[in-house]
């Protein structure tokens, strides 16, 4: 997996360099919605596919990915010409793609290193406190760093369970979202803000009611759930032989300190270092964020013993999984994020002068629609479209335009547990633990929970903050 990480970025700048012709940069005031549909077709198969033709699915979801990538790629091409639709496609595959792929493959690379050995029972007091503990953990190794972590342990203390479903759904609520709210190393979006010039703790500080609100509302509501199910459980009742809890690996929470520290060192290095690859300018520090990760990924995959990894059932089919689906995904998404950078001048301009009226900005239409484009886009340029929507300037909304701030940041994490789609650990969680046996809800099943649980907590929320 890693060789073709590398592979990929050798290819893309190889075939890069003959073309070096300025290119035209794409104008998304001049896209038609009609340019969306591959992107939607690649959501309708995701949801559908595996419910309608799931053999078919299994076998060839890869191919599916690439025909939409295709299909969008192709007509754009013709009608905008190769050098926009080259340098469209690279910028997303460098900048986006392959960085998201890179802390993937180190997050699950690292913590598939460790093994938790001994007597653990998926009782509701301890699926509640590993639910608590994953919700805090997320906001300081991020989402997937925490989700990746705690996964394995879940599954292996509710192994014998029958009902284990809603256990992996308020997983995705609290560890793989809603937990990385309260600063930016939770959750891209935050991590761009920092970028942007947001305070490291202004996160922690102006989100920690919200974030608080959330966790212990889906926290009550999951125990309690979990506590009727448990009831109905026969395993309960037999005789366990009491083994005492080890942790095998323990080298590699040194890996993800380690990646941690690449992802805040990226943050806050500054250098004129960087390399063109056909117009697209990737700087030291995403370099150094990209290559650091891959050689953690690789040094932790040395030090560890193929047996930690066997104990934890380790396979690189959900992250090829996950990478498949999602290179149709980025490369389809781009016009659905042009038009929303385009503003008021794009397709989609009703929509978005819902945000304000006359410079005077609508705070809970700020949070629903960062939340609702959140769930189906990438959560990231969509926070910096309605960060920059929203004046752009870090000081003034982190003073006097806080509370829209604090919708774009609460809608764009938040609401990323909306679908499978919505941040990148959810779908990396339904695929660990389709793995391990356990059939999770469809795309549409997972919705039905999201909105009978999350939906009224976000109004709820809507009333309380905004």
């Amino acid at each position: 997996m890693l060789r073709s990480i590398v592979s990929l970025f050798t290819v893309t700048c190889f075939i890069s360099f003959p073309l070096l012709a300025s290119p035209v940069h794409l104008d998304g005031a001049s896209l038609s919605l009609y340019w969306a549909l591959p992107f939607v077709g690649m959501l309708l198969s995701i949801a559908l596919m595996p419910l309608l033709i799931p053999t078919f699915w299994h076998h060839h979801f890869g191919k599916v990915s690439a025909g939409w990538a295709l299909l969008f790629c192709a007509p754009f091409s013709l009608h905008y010409g190769y050098q926009v639709a080259l340098f469209e496609v690279l910028e997303i595959i460098l900048k986006d793609y392959i960085p998201f792929i890179a802390i993937l493959i180190a997050l699950y690379t690292v913590s598939s290193g460790i093994h938790i050995k001994g007597t653990v029972r998926g009782t509701p007091v301890f699926n509640t406190a590993l639910l608590a503990m994953g919700s805090l953990l997320a906001s300081f190794i991020g989402t997937t760093g925490a989700a990746m972590l705690l996964i394995r342990p879940l599954l292996q203390a509710n192994a014998k369970r029958t009902y284990t479903i809603h256990t992996l759904v308020f997983f995705i609520f609290l560890v793989a979202n809603i937990g990385g709210a309260l600063t930016p190393l939770g959750d891209p979006p935050l991590f761009l803000g920092f970028l942007k010039g947001v305070d490291f703790f202004w996160t922690t500080k102006n989100l920690f009611l919200p974030w608080l609100f959330m966790c212990c509302s889906l926290l009550g509501i999951f125990f309690v759930t979990d506590s009727i199910l448990f009831q109905k459980e026969n395993f309960k009742h037999a005789p366990t032989p009491h083994i005492p809890l080890t942790v095998v690996g323990k080298h590699n929470f040194m890996f993800i300190a380690g990646i941690v520290g690449v992802i805040l060192l990226s943050g806050v290095w500054k250098t004129d270092l960087h390399i063109t690859v056909y117009q697209v300018i990737l700087t030291g520090p995403e370099l150094l964020r990209v290559s650091g990760l891959l050689a953690l990924a690789w040094a932790s995959w040395k030090v560890s013993c193929s047996t930690e990894r066997q104990h934890s059932d380790f396979s690189w089919a959900p992250v090829l999984e996950v990478a498949k689906l999602f290179a149709g995904i980025f490369i389809t998404i781009i016009p659905a994020i042009a038009i929303l950078k385009a503003g008021p001048q794009g397709a989609l301009s009703n929509l978005v002068s819902l945000v304000s009226t006359d410079g005077v900005p609508h705070h809970a239409m700020y949070f629903w629609l960062t939340g609702i484009l959140s769930s189906f886009l990438d959560n990231a340029p969509t926070y910096l479209v309605f960060f920059n929507m929203a004046g752009g300037d870090a000081n003034t909304l982190m003073t006097t335009g806080a509370t829209t701030l604090i919708a774009i940041s609460a809608g764009s994490v938040f609401m990323g547990a909306n679908t499978y789609i919505g941040n990148a650990p959810n779908f990396m969680v339904k695929s660990i633990a389709e793995q391990s046996g356990i059939k999770m809800p469809s795309f549409f099943g997972y919705m039905i929970w999201s909105g009978g649980v999350l939906i009224p907590l976000f109004i709820i929320m809507t009333f309380l903050f905004f």
